[in-house]
This record gives structure tokens, sequence and C-alpha cells, in this order.
């Protein structure tokens, strides 16, 4: 593949029928790669920094399995989406309306929500602000925002951890650092911060075909930049959908006890914890995860007001 391309599921085979559009959310055209029934539940998956679509290349088969529309879009600023040059563009606000302009556009009226890292700021963000579009909320090894905030201002184990934000408002030295060597940088911080094994070559090979798109790593990079500048405070502290949070404890970057803060901002809250995997636990753990994310969003979905009869339609 062509390092100036990017990465679109030809490119991958994710073992189901699954295709890539462009789709206008708003400001923004969106990258998505979707599968599975245009009448199942719309489960959209957020991926983090610094991945792209791909991080969810092992979630489409049993989501799509269990009958639901899986659509997973490359945010905003990553690989084949658009790329705005204002770092304003970036603001958390902007990313979760995208979450919104992309249910919209599928024709949905709510979606379950899901996101790792940077995805699940995102998730949470659009959960907290636009509640009646989430059906259930699950994120991956990001706590809630006023955890999160609490613990970067008064938390200096934490601050440690987060020394890379800081690093990030440098100005273009992050852009012409990250690509020397083939990108070695970034390929060192997700294999050392991950188990062994964890990310194989093809997946390297693929990530650089991302992050090789002309200005996709300084939209990447924006994102922290943007967050800094900003420094947003959520409208509202109780995400009212109901939530899971999963979370590998080995976590590098983020203390595990913010994990367990987070739930007392969900008014229906639950945790599955992952004793031995990292900050990249939706991969080192994929079908453990992926059936927790579907035990979840079925017990949301499957209820006894929500028969078949009534609701047109139960995944399989």
């Amino acid at each position: 593949m062509s390092s100036q391309s990017g990465l679109s599921c030809e490119d991958v085979e994710l073992l189901v029928d699954a295709s890539g559009r462009r789709v206008e959310v708003g400001d923004v055209t969106l990258h998505v790669v979707e599968a599975g029934p245009e009448d199942g539940e719309l489960v959209v998956l957020l991926h983090g920094f610094p991945e792209c679509w791909y991080a969810w290349a092992d979630y489409f088969r049993p989501l799509v399995e269990d009958g639901y529309r899986v659509v997973a879009p490359d945010q905003r600023g990553y690989n084949l989406s658009d790329r705005p040059a204002d770092v304003s563009a970036y603001q958390i606000d902007e990313l979760a309306g995208d979450v919104v302009g992309l249910v919209d556009a599928l024709g949905y009226e709510k979606a379950h929500i899901v996101g790792h890292d940077w995805g699940a700021a995102v998730a949470w963000w659009t959960a907290l602000h636009h509640e009646d579009r989430v059906r259930s909320l699950t994120v991956m090894n990001l706590p809630h925002p006023t955890v999160y905030r609490r613990h970067l201002l008064r938390d200096p184990a934490q601050q440690l951890r987060s020394w890379y934000m800081l690093f990030a408002q440098l100005p273009k030295l992050p852009e012409l650092l990250a690509p020397v060597g083939d990108w070695a940088v970034l390929e060192r911080m997700m294999r050392s911060s991950s188990l062994p094994g964890t990310f194989s070559e093809t997946d390297m090979e693929r990530y650089r075909a991302a992050w090789s798109v002309p200005g996709a790593y300084r939209s990447m990079v924006n994102w922290y930049r943007a967050l800094v500048r900003d420094r947003p405070r959520p409208k509202r502290r109780t995400v009212e959908a109901p939530t899971l949070i999963v979370w590998g404890t080995n976590d590098r970057f983020l203390r595990p006890k913010m994990a367990r803060e987070s739930l007392s901002y969900c008014a229906d809250g639950h945790i599955r914890t992952f004793e031995d995997a990292t900050h990249w636990v939706q991969h080192e753990e994929p079908v453990a995860v992926a059936r927790a994310v579907i035990e979840h969003i079925d017990d949301v979905w499957w209820t006894p007001n929500n028969t078949p009869d009534e609701a047109g339609y139960r995944p399989v």
C-alpha cells in the first residue's frame, strides 16, 4: 500500500462484508468503515491516538454476527477524514458534534457509543452533552472528564504520566520528530506500553500508512493542543446512559484508580477490569472485551419493554 494513500478497508481482511465511504457530518467529512445489517442497532466505534478506524478490526465480526450495524470512523484529522487546519477545529465540542452528525447522516436517532483513549474522551463528552442520542456508552482506559481533570490538577503521579500532553504543545517539533526513522517513536511508544506481541509488523505497517497521509499527524497532535488551550468542563457531570468502563490496569499513561472513581459519575455504571492488560486492552483481550461490549449493549437493547414486535428488530 502507498504510504501517502492512507488505510482503507480494502487493505484489511475483516472477515465480514464491510465497505468504506466518506460521510458529511457537518463542517467536515469523515471516512467510515461500516458493516452489518442496515436495520440493525447502530454501534459507533471511536478510536484513540495514534490509531484510526483499524483499531477496531477485531470487533466488526462479533458485533455483526450479533446483528448490529457497526460503523468505525476515522475521527477528524485522522487517516482519510478531513483535516481542518485550525487548532480550534479539534475542540471536544466539535469532536462530539461529529459523532452526532454521523448518527444523523446514517439515519438513526440513537447509537451505542464505544470509545478507547481519545475515542473514549469523545464518547464521554457525547453522552454528557447529547444524552438523547446515546443508547449506551462503553469507554476503555479513559476516565470521566471530571475525574481526569481533577487528577491532572492535583495528582503529581498522574501529572508525570501525562507529560506527553505538554510536549504536544510545542509548535512544529512533534510533527518534525514523529516521522523520523519511519515513525520509530510512535512504534516504540505503542510496543513498549503494550504486552509483547500486541502489535504485529502488519499492524504497524497499516498504522504507518495512516500516519503518513500529508497533514494527518499535525491534526492528530492538534487534539492535544486544543484540549490544553480550551480546558473544557462538561456542562453536566452525570452520564445517564447505561455505561460500561473497561480498563487494563497496567496502563502506563493513566492511574487505574480513576476508573472506579468514574463510576460515581454514572447513573447506571459498571466496570470490567483486566489485571494483565495495559492501555491497549481492546487489542490484548479482543475476545473477552468484545464479549463484554456485546453483553452490555445486548442488556440495554433487549429489555422486557423492547420486544421484537415493539422494536421491529431484535439482533440474533
